[in-house]
């Protein structure tokens, strides 16, 4: 009797244990990231996306980790993106110029002249449109954005002769990435786009593929590219804001905790990035010119400007840029 009686008492007691083992492995459950970039690894944003991996893995005990891969080490930025969407672990740093690819509105923060201070760009995340855009790219699209609070600095038309006012553009075959936000500016700003990407600017200049490119100062530095240009034309006709994006299936699978460390995390290392950008690029605008560019200052900015508008009206975002830009200035 005393046997009978024990064996339900025993497996009672198995199955407990086998459960909080089974608790303790999930708790114990790891993820991994690979976050890719096209930027050189003597960028700001390499240190910075470090700088973000250090801190995440720190705030969950090593339970989330991120590798960061510099140069477009895993590959072409529209290829990682669309992994994303099928659920693979891969972030990307990308441009709202590429989720207009998918949700056609929220292009417009890489639209000419749309936002002219890091502190406009840190108010987009409060923005009711740009919110309704970000739930449309998880649910319908299955890209989340963790946070777009990395700002590159200015762009500026880097070109092999003056440029002053966009008719001095005409007939110039400019580098742009791959998008229809950018390229439309480029062209209403005066200049012939052409999609390239951005590991082939250096050898597109050599081979005069293109005759120019829109970059930001430290893009120049640290690509070198003082060697096949001569002139820094001071247009900042786009202050370029970045996005962090990954997969939404993937997020979604993250514990609570972790998503919010990510988020967290991803805006604190983005902010400080930002400053230290803001800071490098005076450095980087007197080194192009100790390296022989002749940087143009006196620009017609007030035509710049003028001109910008048809890219939003050829792509019907004219409405979108002006709701977002009262959004964020209220």
């Amino acid at each position: 009797m005393r046997n009978r009686s024990a064996a339900p008492l025993r497996a009672a007691l198995g199955m407990g244990l086998a459960l909080m083992l089974g608790a303790g492995a999930a708790a114990a459950e790891e993820y991994s990231l690979r976050f890719n970039h096209v930027l050189g690894p003597n960028e700001p944003y390499h240190k910075g996306f470090q700088a973000w991996a250090e801190k995440v893995k720190e705030r969950t005990d090593g339970g989330l980790t991120i590798e960061v891969f510099h140069s477009a080490q895993l590959g072409v930025e529209e290829d990682i993106i669309e992994q994303m969407r099928q659920g693979a672990n891969i972030g990307q740093n990308t441009d709202a110029a590429r989720l207009g690819n998918y949700v056609p509105g929220i292009a417009v923060v890489n639209g000419p002249y749309f936002v002219g201070s890091l502190e406009e760009a840190y108010a987009l995340a409060d923005s009711p449109t740009m919110q309704a855009w970000q739930a449309e790219l998880a649910k319908e699209h299955g890209l989340k954005v963790v946070c777009f609070d990395w700002v590159q600095g200015f762009r500026h038309f880097f070109t092999g002769k003056p440029v002053r006012k966009p008719e001095d553009l005409a007939g110039l075959r400019v580098r742009t990435p791959p998008a229809p936000i950018w390229q439309e500016s480029i062209r209403a700003l005066g200049a012939e786009p052409v999609a390239m990407n951005f590991t082939d600017i250096y050898p597109g200049l050599q081979q005069r593929a293109v005759d120019g490119a829109e970059l930001v100062y430290p893009n120049i530095t640290a690509g070198k590219l003082y060697e096949v240009l001569d002139h820094a034309n001071e247009t900042g006709h786009i202050l370029l804001v970045n996005f962090q994006v990954v997969s939404a299936e993937w997020f979604d699978k993250l514990p609570a905790d972790y998503q919010t460390a990510l988020v967290e995390e991803c805006r604190a290392a983005g902010q400080a990035t930002s400053a230290v950008i803001a800071d490098a690029v005076a450095k980087a605008k007197a080194a192009v010119q100790e390296k022989g560019m002749t940087v143009v200052e006196d620009v017609d900015m007030a035509a710049f400007r003028k001109a910008g508008e048809k890219a939003y009206e050829v792509l019907g975002l004219t409405e979108a840029k002006e709701k977002v830009q009262k959004e964020i200035a209220n």
